[in-house]
């Protein structure tokens, strides 16, 4: 009866075990792109290799955008963006374009909010934009923004309710803030941030076509990469967006 008893036990613990781990078939598949701005790639990419629900490619400028493809993008679900780059083809538009139509999702991280500062298109995908030189923007003439170094941050959380941010509580990290972020006003605010150097909102979230979008202005260096609220709410924005619980 013991031994029968233990059986049971082995084979529940087992069965649940199972049921709590994801198969190479069900994990999202990241796409993540680099290029056009320097990090520091082994803690960078331990952030990635820790998260058990996905798998995960790197591609990098300036081949990445090849990625987009159509063939080329069966191959993943998610793309996060950790770039910094400008040159982009009309091609290379309509196919990023078209990924979002078809419902892949999407994660602007970090300075890739600087991305492709001459196609006003990525700014409406992303809902926001770190401006690099002084412009009009929805008729309204912005100054370049601005960044600091090695800023203790208290970020709070805009919305609990919001899945991106389940679970969370109002944190501290040390990052770089943005100051002067141009951010559309249809977006959906995450995190909110008080420190004077920092734009107000440093997380949000949005749709675009068919495709759901996060941006996170969060994440420079190692000391944001460790930080367990950063990788958290990473992890859920990549789940959100891939349109996972």
């Amino acid at each position: 009866m013991k031994s029968l008893r233990c059986l049971l036990i082995a084979t529940v613990l087992g069965g649940a075990l199972l049921a709590g781990s994801l198969t190479a078939a069900e994990k999202i598949r990241v796409l993540v792109i680099t290029g056009g701005h320097d990090y520091q790639t082994n803690e960078f990419w331990q952030v990635f290799k820790d998260n058990p629900d996905i798998t995960f490619q790197a591609a990098v400028h300036p081949q990445a955008q090849d990625y987009w493809q159509a063939e080329a993008a069966r191959q993943w679900d998610v793309m996060v963006l950790y770039d910094m780059w400008q040159p982009i083809s009309s091609t290379a538009k309509s196919n990023f374009v078209a990924r979002l139509q078809e419902g892949k999702g999407l994660v602007a991280l970090h300075h890739s909010l600087a991305n492709y500062q001459d196609w006003p298109e990525y700014r409406q995908i992303i809902g926001g934009k770190y401006v690099l030189k002084k412009e009009v923007l929805d008729g309204v003439e912005r100054p370049g923004s601005t960044f600091k170094h090695d800023v203790v941050m208290q970020v709070r959380i805009a919305s609990t309710a919001h899945p991106i941010t389940r679970g969370l509580k109002d944190f501290e990290i040390h990052d770089e803030t943005y100051g002067g972020l141009y951010i559309h006003p249809d977006v959906i605010p995450l995190l909110l941030c008080d420190t004077p150097s920092s734009s107000p909102i440093v997380a949000w979230a949005k749709t675009y076509a068919n495709a759901r979008v996060a941006a996170i202005q969060l994440g420079h260096d190692g000391q944001a990469y460790t930080n367990p609220s950063f990788r958290k709410l990473l992890a859920q924005a990549i789940a959100w967006v891939a349109r996972r619980p």
